[in-house]
């Protein structure tokens, strides 16, 4: 048996020419646009590159962008102010902070500055709450609300089925097991979640119907952990060092990919899978932040 390929790049691809679809009406009808803005502080080669994706991709949805790029060096106040200047600026719906920060600098006091309405990351403890409590029009995380995206677009609905997510990060497990929890579209699944201290953890990840993995670590998941048939989506994206290659490196996932594929019914691939939906999402989110923010606005003023 050969898995069938979760394609996160096809899959990305429909949402945001939906996406695109939707703000263009909003722009002819309404003579207004979404706003993102994002904030990169360093130069860190990786996170300049993730902003410069989000850029791209939020210009070619017709999202207006605004990326501000500060020293690494810039002091935590100066950097709060900055957000709250955002907070208040009534053309930016969505406020994007790159982590991680330089060290100085406490990610979760700035986190906790941005206002939970423009909060399109989902990191805010208010809009982690309200996900916990399963409030369905919060802010999710963009990892794991693209991977509920990706399973239901792909004819994998998790609802009534046993999902397993190993890995229990603020970003990606803990707001993933969450969001499979709730009532509705995307939800109504069994959850385990799974973890570095999980005793035998390929007893724990054969019992999952649909199988999570986001653990940092390449090849955790083998083949003979994971049972025939199941659907596995892999979040990690890990550096591995490969002469054969151009750049002297490969992308790989948190999955043996090969030895997994002869096994599962369906698996993500690395890359191409779950990062695409991340970007995705997150215009996603925006668009959600501005038609939120316009309604309030508009109610004030009614």
């Amino acid at each position: 048996m050969s898995a069938e390929i979760l394609s996160g790049t096809e899959t990305a691809g429909a949402l945001r020419k939906e996406l695109a679809a939707r703000v263009e009406a909003i722009r002819s009808s309404q003579g207004w646009v979404p706003g993102l803005a994002t904030v990169l502080v360093g130069d860190d080669p990786a996170s300049r590159a993730y902003v410069g994706m989000k850029n791209r991709a939020a210009g070619e949805v017709g999202i207006h962008s605004r990326q501000i790029d500060l020293p690494a060096d810039v002091p935590e106040a100066e950097l709060l102010g900055l957000v709250e200047g955002l907070n208040a600026d009534p053309e930016i719906h969505g406020i994007l902070v790159q982590l991680p920060l330089p060290g100085h600098i406490r990610e979760s006091r700035i986190l906790e500055a941005i206002r939970p309405e423009k909060d399109v990351d989902g990191f805010h403890p208010v809009n982690v709450g309200r996900l916990s409590s399963g409030d369905r029009d919060v802010l999710a995380p963009c990892t794991p609300a693209g991977i509920v995206e990706l399973l239901l677009r792909n004819g994998h609905d998790p609802s009534g089925r046993h999902v397993v997510v190993v890995g229990r990060s603020n970003i990606v497990g803990k707001p993933m097991a969450s969001l499979l929890l709730r009532k509705g579209r995307g939800g109504d699944a069994t959850v385990t979640v799974a973890h570095s201290r999980t005793p035998d953890l390929g007893a724990v990840t054969r019992l999952a119907d649909i199988l999570i993995v986001a653990v940092g670590w390449p090849g955790t998941v083998t083949g003979e952990m994971v049972r025939p048939g199941a659907v596995v989506v892999d979040v990690g994206v890990n550096r591995v060092d490969d002469a054969s290659t151009e750049k002297g490196y490969r992308l790989v996932g948190d999955v043996d990919f090969e030895g997994v594929r002869a096994v599962a019914g369906a698996i993500t691939p690395v890359p191409g899978g779950v990062g695409p939906m991340t970007i995705a999402t997150l215009l996603s989110n925006t668009l959600q932040a501005a038609m939120a923010l316009r309604a309030m606005d508009e109610g004030m003023q009614g």
